[in-house]
């Protein structure tokens, strides 16, 4: 199902940090921010905080337990073998591959967190409000339930060199 999007399309930067000041200020909620490079003022303005750092630190804790319990099991409790006087539960031996296998499977659990959160899988059609939006524009879009008028007349005065309505 698509629904309406006024769609604002700024030239620099600076036009679009002046923007969102103004958009703050009158309490308009922004749908989606679109910039060929991150910029911090649009990342608050959007105010969504990440928890991705936190997963991330879970899957670490996770995998190495995990992982350690395993090389624990087999080398200890399942098949224990005597080499050379070395006692079966030589920990320091366990570290290297703990590390590397920590750092694969952190990895791939992420990204997979992160395809499943940001919706994204192979095939899938993208959205793109402007194409230019990855080249060298910067677009901010609203929902079409925002007073339009109002907002037009608020983008157009920050700088906006193109308000347009957009299906999506």
């Amino acid at each position: 199902m698509k629904n309406k999007h006024l769609i604002g399309v700024f030239d620099k930067e600076e036009d679009l940090v002046h923007a969102l000041e103004k958009v703050e200020e009158q309490e308009v909620a922004i749908e989606e921010i679109y910039t060929p490079y991150p910029i911090h003022e649009a990342i608050h303005a959007m105010g969504k905080k990440s928890r991705f750092t936190w997963a991330a630190f879970f899957y670490g804790l996770v995998s190495a337990v995990v992982i350690l319990s395993f090389l624990y099991y087999t080398a200890v409790i399942d098949w224990p073998i005597n080499f050379g006087g070395k006692p079966s539960s030589a920990f320091p031996s366990f570290i290297i591959i703990t590390i590397i296998g920590t750092i694969l499977l952190v990895t791939l659990a992420s990204l997979f967190t992160f395809s499943v959160r940001a919706d994204v899988y192979p095939g899938k059609e993208a959205v793109m409000p402007d194409p230019r939006s990855t080249d060298d524009k910067f677009v901010m879009m609203f929902s079409e339930k925002e007073d339009n008028e109002a907002l037009r007349k608020l983008l157009e005065e920050s700088g906006a060199s193109e308000i347009k309505i957009k299906e999506l």
